[in-house]
């Protein structure tokens, strides 16, 4: 008998799990499992929601000019080259649509985003993985995997959720060596956390066929919002243009990231909290056993023995209220992902993992 089918690939994609935000019987928790901001948006952003509120009868813009325009004063970027979505994963979903499908490959790396197959399958396409070596993505892995068939080649940098970099070099290196016929694209989530690095604009200026997207949701604390950006060549930008929806983005939305983008005062002081306590977490939690790499993100990757103890430990985390997040799905089985939150949260952390690993509460 006929029936109603989806399209191949589908039922193929694993639904994603976000960050847990409760634990059974405990109240006021810390969540550090999402990698939100801890000190939340900027008090300006804030500000211009409350604002928008009077204006909610009014559709939102549907060239983001404004947006666009603050985006590319803050970054050097020009404006008509910069495209924005529901989140940057919006923004990565519009790539794949547009440039790949059924018979083509997606290739991402080994602990890489774990939308990045769920998108090539909403496409169509073949999602493809290929090792990474010791938390860190292997530029001759992906070019070994390239084929007739690759059309886009997914890199996070810096990385989630090993949160480390791939030196600019070896970004050179691949774009340079990947066919003109595939994109790569450069993942920056978490670039602001990075001193002085401006998250693969200079390689998209460089490469035709490089493109560069970064969010809101991480350092500026808009997560409930969902806010992204890409910067490409313009023939790229124009596009994805023609499969994004004209009103994509909410007024308040849009309001808000303008506000936060142009907060510089706010932006840098998360910036240095978070260089502060990420090398205080990572330094206290290796003196009792539990290293990590270098961070280059809001968040620690702790390493633990084996996958038992790694999950022991969650689970002695939630009976104190703190809930990080497991990255098993992740192909990091015995690792821990711990987002820096404030001073207060990091010293509970390590408290709780001290007196988890046998030492002093």
């Amino acid at each position: 008998m006929n029936k109603i089918t989806p399209q191949p690939g589908i039922m193929d994609i694993a639904l994603y799990q976000g960050g847990q935000s409760h634990v059974a019987g405990v109240e006021h928790v810390i969540k550090l499992s999402s990698n939100e901001n801890p000190f939340g948006p900027s008090p300006k952003a804030i500000e211009a929601v409350r604002n928008s509120a009077e204006t909610l009868h009014r559709y939102p813009s549907t060239d983001h000019a404004s947006l666009r325009a603050a985006v590319g004063e803050r970054h050097g970027l020009e404006p008509a080259r910069i495209i924005c979505g529901v989140g940057s994963d919006e923004v990565l979903q519009f790539i794949a649509q547009a440039y790949a499908g059924p018979g083509d490959e997606v290739i991402y790396t080994e602990h890489g985003f774990s939308m990045y197959p769920i998108i090539a399958r909403m496409a169509g396409a073949t999602p493809v993985m290929v090792a990474e070596r010791e938390r860190h993505v292997d530029v001759d892995n992906i070019l070994a995997a390239v084929n007739g068939q690759t059309r886009i080649v997914f890199v996070t940098n810096p990385g989630n959720p090993t949160s480390t970099m791939i030196p600019e070099a070896e970004l050179v290196r691949l774009a340079e060596a990947l066919p003109p016929t595939c994109l790569m694209v450069i993942d920056g989530a978490y670039a602001e956390f990075v001193d002085g690095f401006d998250g693969g604009a200079s390689l998209v200026d460089r490469f035709e066929n490089v493109i560069m997207t970064r969010t809101f949701s991480k350092v500026y604390g808009l997560g409930g919002m969902r806010v992204g950006w890409g910067y490409a060549a313009q023939s790229i930008i124009d596009v994805l243009n023609r499969v994004r929806q004209p009103f994509n983005l909410s007024l308040t939305a849009l309001a808000a990231a303008e506000a936060a983008v142009k907060d510089v005062e706010f932006l840098s002081f998360c910036q240095a909290e978070n260089a502060r306590l990420r090398v205080w977490l990572s330094e206290e939690l290796a003196k009792i056993g539990v290293p990590s790499d270098a961070s280059c993100t809001n968040f620690i990757l702790a390493r633990f023995a084996d996958q038992a103890e790694a999950e022991a430990c969650d689970d002695y985390l939630k009976t104190k209220g703190l809930i990080v997040r497991r990255v098993a799905g992740y192909n990091l089985p015995n690792a821990l992902r711990i987002t820096v939150g404030d001073e207060e949260s990091c010293r509970r952390v390590v408290a709780a993992i001290t007196a988890f690993k046998g030492g002093a509460a």
